[in-house]
C-alpha cells in the first residue's frame, strides 16, 4: 500500500497568507430558490465566433461502463474506519496514515483517511471508479499550497478504502480546478480555457489530444480565476466565472462574475449575473437542475446584509454583485443608491465567513435525515477557519429545489443542518474541507485544500 506524502512545492511568490481569504469570507442568501428573480437581462461583451461543431451531450454522459464495479461493500468495517456508534466512537484495527479522528460525523456513520494530494481542490469520480483531483499551483484565495500542477488519479484497485498511488494522469496545469466526465470525454480547467480529452473507462493517463471547448475570456479575475462545470440532465455544461472584490457598482451591471453555458460559440454564452465568486457549479439528477455556491463580498455582514448563497441557475438572473447583497438590500455607502428590486431571491445563506467551498447531492442510498440532501462545505472564516463544517441541506423531492434554510442568526435553521464538524478547532490545525463528491457506492469523500487530506464518509448501514 502506498501512501501519497506532500510535494513539497513551496509557496508561490505573493501568495496571500492564510490570515486573507480573498474568497468573500463567508457569505449567505435567504429566499425562495424557486422564485424567477426579475426579468431576463441584456448581457454584454459576449463573443459569439463558432467552434467547430461538438459531438453532441448525451442523457447517459456516454460511457459504457459494463463490468466496472468500484463499489465496496459494507465500507465501514475496513480497517482504519472511524465508526460513531450509538455506544461511543470505536475505530476499525490495523489502519494507517494520518489521524482523521478529530472529524465527527452523526452517529450510525463512520470515516476513513483514504489518500493525500496538495491542495486538492476539485475532486469527482471516474466512470472507472478512481477519484481524480485537481491540484493547481496558481495562487488563489483557499490557503493551500504545494499543488501537483496536475491533474492526480488516486485508484484503490484492491478495495481497502485507502488509494493505492498518486499518478498524474495530465500535467503542466498551473491554473486548474473543474473537472466533469461526460460523453467519452474528460472536460477540465486550463487558465481560461475548457478544455476536454478522450477517456475510457480505466484511463489513468491521458490517452489522446486535448481540444479546446471554449475560451471564458468575457472577464478575468487573476484571483478568482477557478472554474468549476458540470452538466445538466439536459445536457447543457454550465461554467462559473469569478468576478472581483474591488468591482464598482455600474447600475447595467454588465457580465463579469456569473455563469455561462458551453453552446458552441468560443467563450460560452452569459446564463445568470451579479455574481463576485461562484466557486462551485454542481447539477442534480432527476430535476434537471443546476446549482451555484456564490461566495459573496468580503466584510459584507452587518449592515450591508451580506450572505453566502446556494443559488439555482435559470436564464437571467441577476444575483445583484456589486451593488446589491440581496432583493431590495444596496450595499451600505453607494451614491446613487442602486435599484436591487429586480435582484434574484436566494432561499439558502451562509453567514459572510464561512464561506461555501463546494457541493454534491446525496444518490439516495444515506438513511434519514440524509437521503438526497445537498452537502455543502464550509471553508471557514479567514484567519481563523470558525465555521468550517460540511451541512447537509434538505431538497424538497417534488421540485428538485433546496428547501430554505439559513445560519445567519448564528444557527443552522430551515432545511440546513450540521452534518461533520472538527475542523474548526481554533488553531487551524486540521486544514479546511474544499470540495466534496460521492462515489456510486454512496461514500462521500471530502477534499482538503490546506492540508492535502482526503477522507470518505459512509453510513455504518452500506
Amino acid at each position: 500500500m502506498f501512501y501519497a506524502c506532500s510535494s513539497g512545492t513551496s509557496a508561490l511568490p505573493g501568495a496571500p497568507d492564510a490570515t486573507t481569504d480573498g474568497n468573500g469570507g463567508d457569505a449567505s442568501h435567504a429566499g425562495d430558490a424557486g422564485d424567477a428573480g426579475g426579468d431576463a437581462t441584456t448581457f454584454e461583451g459576449g463573443d459569439e465566433a463558432s467552434f467547430d461543431a461538438l459531438p453532441p451531450l448525451d442523457g447517459n454522459f456516454g460511457f459504457d461502463v459494463t463490468g466496472v464495479d468500484a463499489a465496496i461493500a459494507h465500507p465501514c468495517s475496513l480497517p482504519g474506519s472511524i465508526q460513531y456508534t450509538s455506544g461511543g466512537v470505536v475505530t476499525v484495527p490495523g489502519g494507517t496514515g494520518p489521524d482523521v479522528s478529530y472529524i465527527t460525523v452523526p452517529t450510525g456513520f463512520c470515516v476513513h483517511y483514504y489518500g493525500t494530494v496538495d491542495n486538492a481542490r476539485q475532486l469527482r469520480q471516474a466512470p472507472g471508479g478512481e477519484i481524480f483531483v485537481t491540484s493547481p499551483t496558481t495562487v488563489t484565495t483557499g490557503g493551500g499550497q504545494g499543488g501537483l500542477s496536475a491533474i492526480a488519479v488516486l485508484p484503490d484497485d484492491n478495495h481497502d478504502g485507502f488509494a493505492d498511488s498518486v499518478l498524474t494522469y495530465l500535467n503542466p496545469l498551473p491554473s486548474t480546478q473543474g473537472i466533469l466526465f461526460t460523453d467519452g470525454f474528460l472536460y477540465y480547467q486550463d487558465g481560461t480555457q475548457i478544455m476536454r480529452v478522450p477517456y475510457a473507462v480505466g484511463d489513468r493517463s491521458a490517452s489522446g489530444a486535448s481540444q479546446l471547448v471554449a475560451d471564458v475570456t468575457i472577464y478575468t479575475s487573476g484571483l478568482h480565476w477557478p472554474k468549476t462545470f458540470d452538466i445538466a440532465d439536459d445536457g447543457t455544461i454550465y461554467v462559473g466565472n469569478g468576478g472581483d472584490q474591488t468591482e464598482s457598482c455600474d447600475p447595467l451591471r454588465p457580465f463579469h462574475g456569473g455563469i455561462l453555458k458551453l453552446d458552441g460559440t468560443s467563450g460560452g454564452s452569459p446564463v445568470a449575473k451579479g455574481l463576485r465568486n461562484p466557486i462551485a457549479v454542481r447539477c442534480a439528477r432527476g430535476h434537471d437542475k443546476c446549482f451555484a455556491v456564490e461566495l459573496a463580498l468580503d466584510g459584507s455582514n452587518a449592515p450591508d446584509e451580506g450572505r453566502e448563497k446556494i443559488l439555482p441557475i435559470r436564464q437571467g438572473d441577476d444575483w445583484g454583485f456589486p451593488c446589491c447583497a440581496t432583493l431590495n438590500e444596496p450595499y451600505a455607502g453607494l451614491s446613487p443608491v442602486p435599484d436591487c428590486s429586480g435582484v434574484a431571491v436566494e432561499s439558502d445563506s451562509f453567514v459572510i465567513g464561512d464561506t461555501p467551498f463546494g457541493i454534491d447531492f446525496e444518490p439516495g442510498v444515506w438513511p434519514a435525515p440524509w437521503t438526497n440532501d445537498a452537502i455543502v462545505t464550509l471553508h471557514g472564516t479567514a484567519a481563523t477557519w470558525a465555521g468550517a463544517r460540511l451541512v447537509g441541506l434538505a431538497m424538497d423531492p417534488t421540485t428538485g429545489l433546496p428547501v430554505a434554510g439559513s445560519d445567519l442568526d448564528g444557527s443552522d435553521t430551515g432545511g440546513m443542518t450540521d452534518f461533520a464538524t472538527g475542523w474548526d478547532n481554533s488553531s487551524r490545525a486540521h486544514g479546511r474541507p474544499a470540495s466534496v463528491t460521492f462515489s456510486t457506492d454512496g461514500r462521500l469523500f471530502i477534499g482538503n485544500d490546506n492540508d492535502g487530506t482526503i477522507v470518505w464518509v459512509a453510513p455504518l448501514s452500506l
